[in-house]
């Protein structure tokens, strides 16, 4: 399981390596760049899953069993595409 995600904002390009945590989802990230608001595209449950390399770590061990991940113990509203 990867822990670190490069978030990369769509607004400026600014790219920026972050720890991701294994027991919450990060619904909003402020870009060091330009100062932007990030929140998790539609469908996406989380900021690393729209805009990072490496999806959350519910994500990715959804992936690993085969299956579509609920991230974070989220409802329909919540679930990541795998």
């Amino acid at each position: 399981m990867q822990l670190l995600s490069t978030i990369t904002c769509p607004q400026c390009g600014h790219p920026s390596t972050e720890t991701m945590p294994t027991d919450a989802c990060r619904f909003f990230y402020e870009c060091a760049g330009c100062g932007a608001l990030l929140k998790p595209k539609a469908g996406d449950c989380c900021v690393f899953c729209s805009y990072g390399d490496v999806p959350c770590p519910p994500v990715q061990a959804a992936r690993e069993r085969g299956r579509v991940a609920e991230c974070c113990g989220g409802g329909p509203d919540n679930t990541a595409k795998a």
